[in-house]
């Protein structure tokens, strides 16, 4: 955490983080097709030889970075161990996935050339499990390195194989001198790609129209500078979610059409058909709504249908409201009851939840009002008789 940094404070390692940003802003500007951020760490390594016990390098930390590479293996795995990384694995996932699907937009739009995001998410995968064996880190898509890629004329996956060949390369070969790269450097290269990674046109646009989701961002930035970046996943993934779940219930509503059937007499002894036309997914917030159509019908229904053409979605928590709901209908006196409109994933979430005895399925509302005039039809001579 930032706070727990305070006690190694560094004037000199603070100028050799300015420094370096310096250089990189001074040519980007003026040298544009130069690559920067390599002569600035470059400048800065040397700056740095006549300080070599006052600044932190790569090699007074870590003792260096050993050329070539060691043999596959697979790591030690221990209960304790696993519960250690856990939380760690699954919030770089979730960023790695997203970050890797934003670089393929990214160059889709620079390109015109369409991505395949399962394919993406499926190679990373890959890649990652490749290189643990080799002991090294986990890899994502960066939209920095992708954006510079397309730029500098890459137009097929050969770029990036080539990319990783000149990588591995200077791995090899120039190893050793990377023991004397200051880590201030490294630090002033990563603020100058977190700078340049903030689009300030779209934070605008967020504030001009969605300032709830400006504020998720502003949450998870605070907390990647202040606490730590897992912390800020977790805590941003978590937010957003409650947000996206508050739209969808805002989103989701029920309208109550009373209409008598045609064949039936004695209407005003009896209510007739009621239809509930569903909107939005149907999920767990669903309940309260139903709660409220209950309030709102002041005699019950003698048949009901359900409309279910509006609705993208049923989880199952929504399925069993929905269930639970039509039960109390009949128990207060419905006698028929249909849904429309439902998938065949919609229906097995329905009768898995329990739905009460008799419900039908129809395609359409209008196919299920031709059937419940039909029964009445049928009906409506014993009820004469009796």
């Amino acid at each position: 955490m930032l706070t727990e940094a305070l006690p190694t404070f560094s004037p000199a390692s603070v100028a050799i983080g300015l420094l370096t940003i310096a250089v990189i802003q001074i040519l980007h500007r003026t040298r544009p097709n130069w690559p920067g951020m390599l002569i600035a760490v470059a400048l800065a390594s040397l700056a740095v030889l006549p300080l070599e016990h006052e600044i932190e390098t790569i090699g007074s930390v870590f003792g260096g970075i050993g050329g070539g590479l060691r043999a596959p293996r697979l790591p030690d795995f221990d209960a304790e161990m696993i519960r250690a990384v856990l939380p760690d694995a699954i919030a770089f996932t979730i960023l790695g996935a997203i970050e890797s699907l934003l670089s393929a937009v990214v160059a889709e739009s620079m390109t015109g050339h369409k991505h395949r995001p399962n394919a993406e998410l499926v190679g990373q995968g890959i890649a990652n499990v490749g290189s643990a064996l080799f002991g090294g880190l986990l890899v994502t898509g960066t939209i920095a390195r992708t954006a510079t890629n397309v730029r500098a004329g890459a137009r097929s996956p050969a770029a990036g194989m080539f990319h990783a060949l000149v990588v591995l390369a200077a791995l090899i070969l120039l190893a050793p001198l990377a023991a004397a790269i200051p880590l201030a450097a490294l630090a002033g290269v990563l603020i100058h790609v977190s700078l340049h990674m903030i689009d300030v046109a779209a934070m605008r646009n967020l504030w001009r129209t969605a300032r709830a989701e400006l504020a998720i961002l502003g949450v998870t930035l605070a907390l990647t500078v202040l606490r730590d970046l897992t912390e800020a996943i977790m805590v941003g993934t978590a937010l957003g979610s409650l947000y996206f779940l508050r739209r969808l219930a805002r989103m989701s509503g029920i309208t109550a059409t009373p209409v008598p059937l045609a064949e039936a007499e004695h209407q005003e002894q009896e209510a007739g058909t009621l239809i509930l036309t569903l909107t939005g997914a149907c999920f767990f917030g669903l309940a309260p709504i139903l709660e409220s159509v209950l309030e709102r019908i002041s005699e019950t229904p003698r048949h009901l249908v359900v409309d279910l053409s509006a609705v993208p979605v049923i989880d199952q928590t929504g399925a069993r409201s929905l269930a639970a709901f039509l039960r109390r209908e009949c128990q207060r006196g419905t006698e028929k009851i249909w849904i429309t409109h439902a998938s065949p994933a919609d229906r097995r979430a329905l009768r898995s939840a329990d739905l009460p005895a008799g419900t039908r399925f129809a395609a359409s509302v209008e196919s299920a009002l031709a059937c419940l005039n039909a029964d009445v039809a049928r009906t409506q001579p014993d009820r004469e008789a009796t």
